[in-house]
């Protein structure tokens, strides 16, 4: 079974390839958003290949980036290398000084909703962690056990990793919670 996000993926490039005849595909998939734009391989590959006289063409523009100045810079890079940058979702020429108006616009809206979005979520968690609720993995080991087991054994944090088949690092966190 398809993904929803497979499902609009594939929806997004047959409409792309319905009205621009591309030569080729570059997406980042599994890259966070908050990566920069130039730290993203695809779109490194993408500034690779575009040559003069290129049309980049977006879903939208907030894929360029997920700040204003992320988004601002990979447009402008584009842009020196002779190569327009298209729009689908906001419909306008990016090259004009109204697309770059209203490309600042919609980045910064953009960034916008991102910090509103990390806000929301560290809202949530602090929420969650007020309820009592348990955020994170459950604990594999018993710390207490740890403790109790190494101290019983006069046992090197290193022998009481091996016996109970933990990292060192486990170790020391159990006996820095007792």
């Amino acid at each position: 079974m398809q993904r929803r996000a497979d499902r609009r993926c594939v929806h997004t490039s047959a409409l792309l390839s319905a009205r621009y005849a591309v030569a080729k595909w570059f997406t980042d998939d599994g890259v966070s958003g908050a990566v920069a734009a130039t730290q993203r391989p695809a779109l490194a590959a993408l500034l690779a290949y575009v040559r003069e006289g290129d049309a980049v063409v977006v879903a939208a523009i907030d894929r360029l980036g997920r700040n204003t100045i992320d988004v601002r810079n990979t447009v402008e890079a584009l842009k020196t290398r002779g190569v327009s940058v298209v729009s689908m979702r906001e419909g306008f020429d990016l090259a004009t000084p109204a697309g770059k108006l209203m490309l600042t616009m919609l980045a910064a809206v953009a960034e916008l909703e991102r910090e509103n979005l990390k806000a929301r979520q560290l809202a949530g968690l602090e929420r969650a962690k007020a309820d009592g609720k348990n955020l994170g993995r459950t604990k594999a080991i018993d710390d207490a056990a740890v403790v109790a087991w190494r101290t019983e054994n006069s046992a090197s944090i290193k022998a009481t990793a091996e016996h109970f088949g933990i990292s060192a690092a486990s170790v020391k966190r159990a006996c820095a919670a007792r």
